[in-house]
């Protein structure tokens, strides 16, 4: 396969779409769509959340030091992309874009139509440049109940997560299964 160089640039990695939720110190919400988020380490459960210095939502994560990341399904295309267009400071986004966040029972604010959100305690924060690397302890990962089938397995279409692929600017949805991990890969074995 021919590769044709990019340069340092980060935008055409497929990442996913998720909507921070956060509160500021007098309990108004936010959503901010954001795709460089992900679990960074399963000991101890760590996420990690990039966020550029200016943002609404840093400054609410350091206020309060709780945050959640939210999956965006297919269906919210583009009240997330509203969230990543416009800043927390200016509009209440959750309003306009027609979505509710609401408080776990640990406090934490959650998307409600999010099929899956991951509650995160904020750790620390890295410096790299204009963007902050947030870390938060994962706390608890919380499913929509309609994702689990009646022997308890998980559903992967319930979730219908969407993924953003930046250096075309465009949103898509997944594909159908192509194997299960940790044994596709045994047929290599000798």
């Amino acid at each position: 396969m021919k590769k044709q160089a990019l340069g340092p640039c980060v935008t055409f990695f497929p990442q996913p779409a998720t909507l921070i939720a956060t509160r500021n110190a007098v309990g108004q919400s936010n959503l901010m769509m954001a795709s460089w988020a992900g679990i960074v380490s399963k000991t101890p459960p760590t996420m990690g959340v990039s966020l550029h210095e200016s943002r609404q939502t840093l400054a609410n994560v350091r206020e309060t030091g709780c945050f959640s990341v939210n999956v965006v399904p297919v269906g919210l295309v583009d009240a997330a992309d509203f969230c990543g267009i416009f800043s927390g400071s200016d509009v209440d986004k959750p309003a306009a874009a027609g979505l509710h966040v609401n408080d776990s029972d640990k406090g934490v604010p959650l998307l409600t139509e999010s099929p899956l959100a991951v509650e995160c305690r904020f750790s620390r924060e890295i410096e790299l440049g204009d963007y902050r690397l947030i870390l938060g302890e994962i706390i608890d990962v919380l499913a929509d109940v309609a994702a689990f089938g009646p022997d308890g397995a998980g559903k992967a279409l319930a979730f219908d997560p969407l993924v953003y692929l930046g250096g075309l600017k465009e949103y898509w949805s997944l594909g159908s299964k192509q194997g299960d991990a940790y044994r596709c890969g045994l047929k290599y074995r000798k």
